[in-house]
């Protein structure tokens, strides 16, 4: 199975729908891979003589068990990269204009069961009100909704939240290429940032660190935003040094407008954090998007996150309070 079939069934994988091959090429972009619907129908019937997929009428292709067995046991070599792959792609896809406030930004799609929404969204509220999220501008959608391209489950409530890979894009938009190294854990002491207690390199993961992060119950984040201290999720990047302060003045322009995901930068080729950098290189820490789903998943409430799961128009989010308002009264 080569890294085209390997990453429909990805894609047919994450999608409850059903999809045809104008649509599946369409999904195949925002992996990197450019297709015309007649080569992507080539492949979906080599994988239907496969097994591998199924065809259901004229409305497109499910992915078969044989094919999320083979999805699950496919090749290590299809996987490294994997993600810093996806990073690269969704950077350059952003389109989001911070001055019309307009355009795409990369969302984080994470569930939860439904008759535990309360509970969640009163734990995620806090969150979102402090300085450990990427912004507080979501979408709530409920099962057999969509969020972007991707079907919230029946019995779930969906909630997207701003990715922090957003800012990847808006930087690179303004001439900045950002690399991301390492997506961890940090340790906070008294609202100041001490040391990363865990890291993972994104080069050569298969999937999101702070997944994993997340599912081990790693983070305090509940404990940061209530008494300042605890463990919250973030992500270590470089930039070059000759745009450190066009990027300082980015990011103060990023948070008048409420993007508030940049913690702190260092100093030119010094180590940050005990993080060293590159040659000619600045680090940077980014508050990881799911913050406020690791303080869900802390009170023992289980959810299910997709990192970097969809482009979705930004004016179309609203503020957690606002959609939270429109949730109850739907």
């Amino acid at each position: 199975m080569n890294k085209i079939m390997f990453t429909i069934l990805r894609v047919l994988d994450k999608h409850q729908d059903l999809l045809g091959s104008k649509e599946l090429a369409k999904q195949l972009l925002t992996y990197g891979i450019d297709l015309s619907e007649r080569t992507v129908r080539y492949y979906l019937k080599l994988m239907d003589e496969k097994g591998l997929t199924k065809v259901q009428g004229k409305k497109g292709r499910i992915i078969t068990e044989v094919g999320r067995e083979e999805l699950n046991h496919a090749f290590v070599s299809e996987r490294v990269n994997f993600i810093i792959s996806k990073i690269d792609n969704l950077s350059y896809l952003t389109d989001f204009n911070l001055d019309t406030q307009k355009g795409n930004v990369i969302l984080n799609i994470s569930c939860f069961p439904e008759k535990k929404a309360k509970d969640a969204l009163r734990i995620m509220a806090p969150v979102f009100s402090s300085k450990y999220v990427m912004s507080n501008r979501i979408k709530i959608a409920r099962g057999g909704e969509r969020i972007g391209d991707i079907a919230v489950s029946k019995g779930c409530i969906g909630i997207g939240s701003i990715c922090s890979i957003t800012l990847n894009g808006i930087f690179l938009k303004a001439g900045i290429p950002v690399s991301s190294r390492y997506g961890g854990v940090i340790e906070i002491l008294e609202g100041k940032p001490m040391r990363f207690t865990s890291l993972i390199s994104y080069e050569g993961s298969s999937m999101d660190p702070l997944e994993v992060f997340i599912k081990s119950k790693m983070t305090d984040v509940s404990g940061v935003v209530r008494g300042s201290s605890g463990k919250i999720l973030a992500s270590f990047r470089e930039i070059p040094i000759v745009s450190l302060d066009e990027a300082q003045h980015l990011t103060r322009r990023l948070s008048t407008k409420g993007f508030n995901g940049i913690f702190i930068f260092g100093k030119p080729n010094q180590p940050l954090l005990d993080i060293p950098v590159g040659v000619d290189k600045v680090g940077m820490i980014v508050v990881g998007g799911l913050n406020p789903i690791a303080a869900v998943e802390e009170s023992g409430i289980y959810t299910d996150s997709m990192a970097m799961s969809t482009l979705y128009e930004f004016s179309k989010l609203q503020s957690f309070n606002d959609a939270l308002s429109s949730f109850i009264f739907q």
